[in-house]
């Protein structure tokens, strides 16, 4: 009798957070926001589907969002770059072996993209992993061009889980590192992933989900956040800053979270660093820290932890939502406890190697 033996097939190789695409419920208004106001480059526009294809100006590569108008608005995919053709075979064999819906899509079904493939992730996100998209116009030293925030790049996907230990799983099991987290003695409350050498291309924020939380994009610095503040101050249309600006305790980052006219959430984002060195530690911070999530303590508004986008399944269909066993927002401290600033005994941080298993 010979023994079968069961094995779990490698992961793709992934490159970076690649792209997002979110359904708008008007296309003409979500350009005023994306493209006037916070100054994304058109890369390409289209009339069947209605869509817009944008980039930041330090992107070579087609569009690193997509805009597409539908009558409800959503998160229809996060995209993932892979290093090689060979591992769109890696991704779809990997994600069937933990029984994720699967579909092999065409080069050109999305534009300017090559063959990809698609899944339903263990999380209930759809993810698309692709190898091949057309170059775009250099225009990182255009100064001549810039507006708005001076969008340079995408850099991370937030998404909202109930399950953080789970999700942490899952992006380990992909490849990606972890370098800094929530946590208390028994409880992992979120966690920051990358795979690029920056804190992070995902992150997870404990709530209700599968829904996004925010599509997190790059700027040089610091006072291209406070400009675009400045821009929608001038437009009378300050209602769009949600939180900040302010300085992360994860990360480091200095930031400002905006609400696009459909209620989706980005971020602005600058000054983190880099985690490229292979013994590279995750820093561990006490969910008793008030500066976890802003370093200067500031409490964070309710609508930033119970608000967040739809996602869309293979089929265009919203997933169902789940209520989180995790809340992190219960825990009343004022970075982020939605309570009075107060210090915990033995708050603080720590470095650590990764959590693992820990739940």
């Amino acid at each position: 009798m010979t023994e079968t033996t069961s094995y779990d097939p490698a992961p793709p190789d992934i490159v970076r957070a690649a792209y997002g695409e979110l359904v708008v419920g008007d296309l003409e208004s979500a350009r005023w926001f994306w493209v006037n106001v916070l100054g994304f480059v058109v890369t390409a526009a289209s009339s069947s589907p209605k869509a817009l294809y944008l980039r930041g100006y330090d992107e070579l590569t087609h569009h690193n969002l997509i805009l597409t108008e539908g009558r409800t608005p959503a998160a229809a995919r996060l995209a993932y770059r892979v290093r090689t053709p060979d591992d769109l075979d890696r991704a779809e064999r990997f994600h069937r072996e933990r029984g994720c819906r699967t579909e092999r899509v065409p080069a050109g079904a999305t534009r300017g993209v090559g063959e990809a493939v698609r899944v339903e992730d263990p999380l209930g996100f759809t993810l698309e992993f692709f190898r091949d998209i057309e170059p775009a116009e250099r225009l990182i030293q255009r100064y001549d061009l810039r507006r708005g925030g001076h969008i340079a790049r995408i850099d991370h996907f937030n998404l909202m889980v109930p399950d953080v230990p789970a999700s942490y799983r899952y992006y380990s099991s992909l490849g990606f590192g972890c370098s800094e987290t929530i946590e208390d003695e028994d409880t992992l409350y979120a966690a920051w992933m990358y795979r690029k050498q920056t804190v992070h291309d995902v992150a997870f924020t404990g709530g209700a989900g599968p829904r996004l939380h925010h599509i997190g994009f790059f700027a040089h610095e610091s006072h291209q956040v406070l400009h675009v503040c400045d821009i929608l101050g001038s437009l009378h249309e300050e209602a769009h800053i949600e939180r900040g600006p302010g300085r992360h305790g994860v990360s480091n980052a200095f930031y400002v979270y905006l609400r696009d006219p459909d209620g989706h959430r980005m971020e602005i984002y600058t000054s983190d660093y880099y985690t490229g060195d292979p013994d590279h530690p995750t820093y561990r911070w006490s969910v008793h820290d008030p500066r976890r999530r802003d370093f200067w303590g500031h409490e964070v508004v309710e609508s930033w932890y119970k608000e967040g986008s739809a996602v869309l399944d293979l089929d265009g269909t919203p997933r169902p939502v789940s209520d989180s066993r995790i809340d992190e927002s219960a825990v009343t401290v004022g970075a982020d406890g939605l309570g009075i600033i107060r210090r915990e005994p033995g708050a603080g941080t720590r470095t650590v190697s990764p959590p693992g298993a820990r739940s």
